[in-house]
């Protein structure tokens, strides 16, 4: 199957992203320094915070950036709360889903509207090392290079389609901390390059296969 992925509808319609995170929005901050200096190609439209004290929230506050947040333990489901985002990303005409450290697992609920328009970073060379402590395993595994993977969000954890990725070397001395703050260096670079694709009108989707021109 292929899949034409959306883009801004003409001139006065900039391509909108909104981007889900829960902690300190180091990615959220990369994209919005990148959305600011016009390299981005996108507008971040939302922001959207399980956690309404995140470092995130007051980034995006401070940048005027809109925010919707919400407290998981409200809701009687994770689908009535997603029902909820749905109806505010409809709001804000949203193109793409930016997920940058957003730590709830995500439903049918908003994975099947925005199937094809809904991309993650995660801290290795996928599909090696999927789920939590990335850079802890690839340090106990012994692996000579890990990095960053961006990826499409199918329901599963870390299993869609890859779009792009970046290696980092491991040393051999190396914590699971330290290989994390390298690869994160690396997140800050290749998310916003990966957004500005999408923006530009330059990823297809054709089954697990990525096409990029």
């Amino acid at each position: 199957m292929e899949q034409a992925l959306p883009q801004g509808e003409g001139p006065e319609r900039p391509y909108r992203i909104a981007v889900f995170a829960s902690g300190s929005g180091s990615n959220f901050q990369a994209l919005l320094d990148s959305a600011q200096s016009g390299r981005l190609g996108a507008q971040i439209a939302l922001l959207v915070s399980d956690k309404p004290q995140a470092k995130a929230v007051e980034r995006a506050r401070a940048a005027g950036v809109p925010v919707f947040t919400f407290a998981p333990k409200d809701y009687e489901s994770r689908e009535a709360y997603e029902r909820e985002i749905l109806g505010e990303l409809a709001k804000a005409k949203i193109d793409l889903i930016v997920l940058a450290g957003y730590m709830r697992l995500i439903t049918d609920v908003l994975v099947e509207p925005y199937a094809g328009r809904m991309i993650n970073i995660h801290p290795s060379l996928l599909p090696s090392f999927p789920g939590k402590d990335a850079a802890g395993q690839a340090v106990e595994h012994g692996v000579r290079l890990s990095g960053a993977t961006v990826h499409f969000v199918d329901g599963g954890m870390d299993t869609g389609p890859i779009i792009a990725q970046r290696a980092v070397e491991v040393t051999a001395d190396d914590t699971a901390i330290e290989l994390q703050l390298r690869i994160q260096e690396q997140e800050r670079l290749l998310y916003p390059e990966v957004v500005s694709w999408f923006a530009a009108g330059r990823v297809k989707l054709e089954g697990r296969r990525v096409l990029l021109f």
